[in-house]
């Protein structure tokens, strides 16, 4: 049985509001920030804000903390809340010219847009020159994480940890939580060539003293063969490991796309967004059988239960 405490603050006042059933946290491993959203009974003298701190604690752990961005209320007497973290702030738009690593790129945005900063671990790779014109924080951060992939194989996640943003290689978010048949209700499993698919990798790059464009090309011939030709191209600013980058880059993407989603899986509150968790299922064409990234989950938190849904990706699953 989960112990679930809900707290809304505004000013000095904390109030631990009655909650109708089911409180819902959303986290994914990129491009969304933490969202919580709930339903309070109007009762006493409770009363807040947007922009109030709400914070989520279940079993004595922190979970979540963010602020009301949002609430809709009926006759019923109830108001129906939605909260993010921090990574809200992430929508905000900028245009940014920096030479740095990623890591050092978050620390920075944070300071910039006043945000609360946890661990971040160093991803130790410099990119250099880079502008980034009128995009979302999200995507300026995103970019430099795709690039720090391409060129070191190693995926970062960035999330709020109960009020601070954090950095961390995929690597150390694994969780001794296994899934399978029985804790897992259901599974939904696609492989497609579709989408995020490439035998081809072509690389340009405009050189300024001989007028010339290089092209740095890698592909995979019987791949080719087999679906066709899928090419990823992409104009790069520098020629340094260039070869090394297009090689890097069809090993990451010269394969099917395959998603799992879980529904209805035994919930465990240590997971989000970017998490690994292990999976023993049979798929028909394939067992399945080590770890694999969480993509999204959805947690439902109940009085006497906790469920959750998850999106998962690893291994032949690229993310």
């Amino acid at each position: 049985m989960a112990n679930v405490g809900l707290t809304i603050q505004n000013g000095n006042i904390e109030y631990a509001p009655l909650i109708e059933e089911g409180i819902n946290w959303e986290t994914a491993r990129k491009g969304m920030p933490g969202k919580l959203t709930f339903t309070v009974l109007k009762e006493g003298l409770i009363d807040f804000q947007e922009g109030n701190l709400v914070r989520l604690r279940v079993n004595g752990a922190d979970i979540f903390q963010g602020f009301v961005f949002a609430k809709k209320r009926d006759k019923s007497n109830t108001i129906q809340v939605t909260a993010y973290d921090q990574l809200r702030y992430l929508k905000n738009k900028d245009t940014y010219q920096y030479t740095d690593t990623a890591s050092g790129l978050i620390k920075r945005l944070a300071a910039d847009f006043r945000l609360q900063v946890g661990t971040i671990e160093d991803t130790g790779y410099t990119i250099v020159n880079r502008i980034e014109e009128n995009k979302t924080l999200f995507d300026i951060i995103q970019n430099a994480l795709d690039l720090t992939l391409q060129n070191k194989k190693k995926i970062y996640v960035l999330y709020d940890d109960f009020g601070k943003l954090t950095l961390k290689n995929m690597e150390s978010m694994k969780l001794d939580l296994l899934i399978d048949q029985e804790t897992g209700e259901n599974f939904s499993y696609q492989s497609s060539i579709d989408g995020e698919t490439y035998n081809r990798i072509k690389l340009s790059y405009d050189n300024g003293q001989t007028g010339r464009r290089d092209i740095y090309i890698a592909e995979h011939g019987e791949n080719i063969n087999r679906w066709g030709m899928l090419q990823y191209f992409e104009n790069i600013r520098e020629t340094t490991n260039a070869k090394a980058k297009a090689n890097a880059l069809l090993e990451l993407y010269n394969r099917k796309t395959r998603t799992l989603s879980i529904a209805n899986a035994l919930g465990d509150a240590r997971v989000r967004g970017g998490t690994g968790v292990g999976i023993i299922l049979n798929l028909g064409d394939q067992l399945v059988q080590n770890y694999m990234l969480v993509e999204k989950v959805k947690h439902v938190f109940y009085e006497n239960e906790h469920r959750m849904d998850l999106t998962l990706r690893g291994g032949d699953f690229i993310a």
